[in-house]
């Protein structure tokens, strides 16, 4: 249970909503009840005044107004109760999906989050969709009842003390019984439906997101198969599942039963020791009515191994360390774009092999700096250090003269704008994803940034409320890396990190991104990856790096002066 520590703590933000909820909750119960119980009542008793000389004095307008009372409370606590305890619950898995989202974003991309996107979906909907059961099928539930039971217990007890102590032993005994019997039997299949849900949503995911590729290189019936015996287990969870639900209606069938026969011998002479009469229909009835509060009861701790199980998937991304941690109280000022890299080594977990070899690099406020070398030598890995994704296991990197470990996250993620490899494009419409660099940008500065990137062609149409589909799948690698470039146009922060940022353009474009580039960028401080030998006149520092290590440095003068690798990669274009 302690699994569930962290997000019952999250229920004091919305205590208001869940006890209003519960109250409701046991209001309707309790008028289900007093419906049933004196409906019940007031059948029999007016059978038995019609056929005496009762029925000249018998009070029929009394009882039949409460039947109504009671009818029109539990209809309006019903709906009352289902309105704020559900708009809670969500209020609630709002703040909980937040609250898994900033924990899970330090861990991006450490070595912790080393999950499958279908996973990391799987945990973010589904496993925080279970955690409503702790308040909706456990908590709620366990206080009405023993309220409830508490409730019917003494009222029957005002009449005949026997009958309620008998009928609320017995349902303190079902409640404290039912529960654990069910959560013994629930435990395991619990457990197993939440990972045959887990399996079935990546094998899904995988499946549908990579039909392109699957068709193209006939794997696709085997995906299929794959996918459809995933299913199979899931039908196959749910279905168990199903039958314990059954299993548990059927036995709280029997124990009403049973426990009617048990009151009615016990009422059978008269309640409060009275002749028999109505009474013994109200105590009948009040039993029937009782087993409305163990319903909810008993099917509860059913579903507790698969929250439970939902709870450990979250708390291991929640209770993970990032590898990289930020001061909250860290280094803030106005940046100047000064950064220094000193004697940097640096090798990803797990590897012995190291990927960057002392490395010491330094650029002034303002200086432009080209990273060339061919793949995996290092130059994206230094990109990642320099935006702090990881530490260097060896020497240090600066900004304004203090080090990266020092700043606060948002005063250095202010400071710095990246074009990466990969542009990220969200399943939204073109403003949507450019607001994400500035959300207050107007349509006209949206208009003026995508005409400067050759993206005017997206304006036809619905223009900026064209939608770009998941993963941009409306337009072209090209045009996704100028959405890029575009949204660094628009955060204008004073460094840039460009890492390929014309790769996938034809020459007539990527002399167009990079003049505009270099327009935008005078006074920034600006780290230049590349493959392609286009601009580098204009850069004030060149290195080519080769495994991990700077073997050329310079600028473009200087190196095709120094007649090295440099001079020879320049003369094969």
């Amino acid at each position: 249970m302690r699994d569930l520590i962290p997000y019952i703590k999250l229920y004091r933000r919305h205590w208001f909503g869940l006890t209003l909820g519960m109250l409701l909750g046991l209001a309707t119960l309790l008028a289900a009840m007093s419906l049933l119980t004196l409906s019940g009542w007031f059948l029999a008793a007016s059978a038995v005044a019609g056929m005496t000389i009762a029925r000249e004095t018998f009070n029929y307008m009394l009882p039949a107004s409460g039947v109504r009372g009671f009818s029109i409370a539990r209809t309006a606590g019903r709906w009352g109760e289902r309105v704020v305890s559900h708009n809670a619950t969500f209020k609630l898995l709002a703040d909980l999906r937040i609250f898994f989202f900033r924990k899970l974003i330090p861990l991006i991309p450490g070595r912790q989050t080393n999950l499958r996107d279908a996973d990391l979906l799987n945990r973010l909907v589904a496993d925080v969709d279970a955690m409503d059961h702790v308040y909706l099928r456990l908590i709620s539930p366990l206080v009405i009842g023993v309220i409830g039971i508490l409730a019917i217990s003494g009222f029957l007890a005002w009449f005949d003390p026997a009958l309620g102590l008998v009928l609320g032993c017995l349902l303190f005994t079902l409640m404290l019984s039912l529960p654990v019997v069910f959560y013994k039997l629930g435990k395991k299949h619990g457990e197993t439906l939440t990972m045959a849900k887990a399996g079935f949503r990546i094998r899904l995911l995988d499946w549908l997101q990579g039909q392109a590729e699957l068709l193209l290189f006939n794997a696709e019936p085997a995906y299929r198969e794959r996918t459809l015996s995933e299913q199979s287990q899931l039908l196959l969870a749910q279905r168990r599942m199903a039958s314990l639900t059954g299993m548990a209606n059927a036995m709280l069938l029997l124990a009403t039963g049973w426990s009617l026969v048990l009151m009615l011998w016990l009422a059978a002479d008269g309640v409060g020791g009275s002749t028999p009469d109505p009474m013994i229909a109200l105590a009948a009835f009040a039993t029937m009515a009782s087993f409305e509060l163990m319903m909810p009861v008993a099917g509860a701790f059913q579903y507790l191994g698969q929250t439970l199980s939902s709870a450990r998937r979250l708390n291991e991304i929640i209770h993970a360390t990032p590898d990289t941690q930020f001061d909250p109280q860290g280094h803030q000022a106005s940046v100047r774009g000064e950064i220094k890299i000193q004697d940097v080594s640096f090798s990803y977990f797990g590897s012995e092999q190291s990927v960057l070899n002392h490395v010491t690099l330094e650029l002034k406020a303002g200086e432009k700096l080209a990273l060339l070398g061919r793949t995996g030598c290092g130059k994206s890995t230094l990109l990642q250090l320099l935006t702090r994704n990881w530490d260097p296991q060896q020497g240090q990197i600066t900004l304004d003269g203090t080090p990266l470990c020092q700043w606060q996250e948002a005063a250095l993620r202010d400071a710095v704008s990246v074009v990466s490899q990969r542009v990220d494009i969200f399943n939204g419409t073109v403003r949507d994803n450019l607001q994400l660099a500035k959300p207050d940008a107007t349509d006209s500065e949206l208009t003026a940034v995508l005409t400067k990137v050759g993206l005017e062609k997206l304006l036809d149409g619905n223009g900026l409320n064209t939608w770009l589909g998941d993963g941009g799948r409306q337009i072209s690698g090209g045009e996704r890396r100028r959405m890029g470039i575009a949204r660094a146009l628009l955060y204008d922060a004073p460094i840039l990190l460009l890492d390929e940022p014309t790769e996938g353009l034809d020459r007539r474009t990527e002399q167009q991104i990079l003049s505009l580039l270099f327009e935008h960028m005078p006074d920034k401080t600006v780290v230049f990856i590349t493959h392609r030998l286009v601009g580098l006149e204009q850069m004030d520092q060149i290195c080519l790096m080769d495994q991990g290590n700077i073997i050329e440095r310079g600028n473009h003068a200087s190196l095709m002066a120094l007649n090295g690798r440099y001079t020879e990669l320049w003369r094969r274009v």
